[in-house]
């Protein structure tokens, strides 16, 4: 099969509030996942090892760090003279901030893209969903069954991800007004159309983040040693913006179990069932246990934290003690500094 047959599309647009405070100054595309990459890495890398060579993200809230962390698409080869990647911001007050995935509205405003695609096929695909899915294999079956939309799904739910023909797509952006379907999601939850909606079963570990708890869990799963190697192929990269760092220093009085830390951590204290992002500092007699610390965090001496998420730049101060729970983690804003000691 053709591997540029398909025509990439992320939608970066939704908001959820069930991620808050971690999407306060970020769009959910951007939020950092296992120690050293954010979430749009997943699709966007399954996207290019399918041999898709032209993205459009489509964004709209807080998509700064969004941006710089994609750039020009070189650490996913897409840093193309024809295809490559492409940035589409939504215009302001374009839509509301319902959770609908592929809204044509935002499409029709940037209908040249699709209109000069020679691609024959579009995947359209949510920011927050963690898989590493091939994506050829899906639009194998697609064409083999005579299907006009493919949903894939994982342990029968959606994931809302969708194949289609470009020339549908075009179809649905051009008359979704009088047909009343404001997403693609409407259009394979109508069962009043003749289209054929295929469901295409994906085996292989994913995650939905659509919620603190759910990053929390997805990040603790990753610390087992199956889920990792579901995720991670050596045939299928994950890719993201590459960052130099020296090794981890583990010091003497240092102790670390079953977890992930990433390059340029210092490491003075215990840390267990734990994600540590680059360049985390763990302070003398600190604990922590059953937490996620983002980049360039500093946890004092003598900290205990358990059930906490530490987002960037974030300094917990000498004793302080932070209790979440799996469910309810304790978040600690980036760039903040904490100082009192608070158990849930």
């Amino acid at each position: 099969m053709n591997n540029n047959m398909m025509l990439g599309v992320i939608d970066a647009t939704t908001y959820m509030e069930a991620m808050a405070p971690l999407v306060e100054q970020r769009s959910i595309a951007a939020v950092p996942f296992a120690g050293r990459y954010r979430l749009i890495d997943f699709v966007l890398s399954s996207m290019v090892n399918s041999g898709i060579e032209s993205v459009a993200i489509f964004s709209k809230y807080q998509y700064r760090s969004l941006m710089d962390h994609l750039g020009s698409g070189k650490n996913w080869d897409l840093n193309r003279k024809r295809d490559g990647l492409f940035f589409f911001p939504s215009p302001d007050l374009l839509f509301s901030g319902e959770r609908r995935i592929g809204a044509f509205a935002h499409f029709e405003q940037h209908i040249d893209y699709f209109l000069r695609s020679r691609q024959k096929y579009a995947v359209i695909v949510n920011s927050y969903t963690v898989c590493n899915i091939d994506f050829d294999a899906v639009l194998e079956r697609h064409i083999k069954r005579g299907c006009d939309v493919t949903r894939i799904c994982h342990r029968g739910e959606p994931l809302e991800m969708y194949v289609l023909e470009t020339s549908l797509l075009l179809d649905f952006i051009a008359n979704y007004k009088n047909r009343g379907y404001r997403s693609i999601v409407d259009v394979v939850c109508d069962n009043c159309h003749s289209l054929s909606i295929c469901d295409y079963e994906y085996s292989g570990y994913a995650a939905v983040i659509d919620s603190l708890a759910r990053y929390f869990r997805a990040s603790m799963e990753l610390l087992d040693r199956s889920v990792w190697e579901q995720l991670f192929l050596p045939s299928r990269p994950i890719y993201t913006k590459v960052k130099d760092e020296p090794p981890t220093k583990y010091r003497r009085e240092g102790n670390v179990k079953r977890s992930m830390i990433a390059n340029g951590c210092v490491i003075e204290g215990t840390v267990e069932n734990s994600v540590l992002f680059r360049s985390v500092k763990i302070g003398k007699g600190a604990v922590v246990k059953n937490s996620i610390i983002m980049q360039k965090c500093q946890i004092g001496d003598g900290c205990v934290l358990d059930g906490v998420i530490v987002d960037k730049d974030a300094k917990i101060e000498p004793g302080v003690v932070l209790q979440g729970t799996a469910e309810r983690p304790f978040v600690v804003r980036k760039g903040t500094v904490q100082g009192e000691v608070v158990n849930r």
